[in-house]
């Protein structure tokens, strides 16, 4: 995939969140024929596998299916599940180095999700591993069906919303983990899939998390 294929123009950037943290919106930065081609060739290339954790002693699988690439092969542990990153293939390397062109960030790794539909979603948490950067940037890129993106404040519980379109690219950065959860509020009006592609720095090459930490929620 060459670089001319990109849409590079972008929206101005906008912080989100009015104390506390920082979320810029660059807006879509792809076109939305560049778009609709990245969503079919990520579907097809990227190693999907459905999440999984193990609850009560009892293995169990998750609709939403995920990804994990990155520089090396970074491991974690979630859900009592081992998982180790995979190396990028050619569509996900020219989208890293897009992502960090408009954001002015560099990112080592990059966790996918597929959602199929509305009725699969994720539930309020914050993207604060011991092993991500401190303070660091959090880029989250989406592809096909539009969905709302929500967050929420620790303590004044202000919620503050979003809806996220094809080729769109949103940033979380500064001290918003500490102080804001995020969510994918789960609908029955989307019925189309969505991918999400959240690009992070990871600073330990194991991750051991718990099952109410965020890495790979989104």
């Amino acid at each position: 995939m060459s670089e001319s294929l990109f849409e590079l123009t972008v929206d101005p950037t906008i912080n989100l969140l009015p104390y506390d943290g920082t979320v810029l919106d660059f807006g879509i930065i792809l076109s939305s024929a560049v778009s609709e081609a990245v969503f079919n060739a990520l579907l097809s290339t990227v190693e999907w596998k459905n999440d999984e954790a193990i609850i009560f002693g009892k293995r169990i699988l998750t609709k939403r299916k995920f990804a994990w690439y990155g520089d090396k092969d970074y491991e974690y542990t979630y859900s009592k599940i081992n998982r180790r990153a995979l190396p990028w293939n050619t569509t996900l390397k020219k989208l890293k180095e897009l992502v960090e062109k408009h954001s002015d960030e560099s990112y080592n790794s990059c966790l996918l999700n597929l959602y199929h539909n509305g009725e699969e979603g994720v539930a309020w948490h914050s993207d604060d591993e011991k092993t991500l950067k401190p303070l660091g940037a959090i880029a989250s890129l989406s592809l096909g069906a539009s969905r709302k993106f929500s967050f929420r404040h620790k303590t004044t519980k202000e919620e503050i919303s979003i809806n996220l379109h094809a080729g769109q690219l949103l940033v979380m950065k500064d001290s918003t983990q500490i102080n804001w959860l995020h969510s994918l509020p789960k609908t029955k009006k989307c019925t189309m899939p969505r991918i999400s592609l959240t690009f992070r720095t990871i600073v330990s090459a194991t991750c051991d998390i718990g099952p109410g930490d965020g890495i790979g929620r989104f």
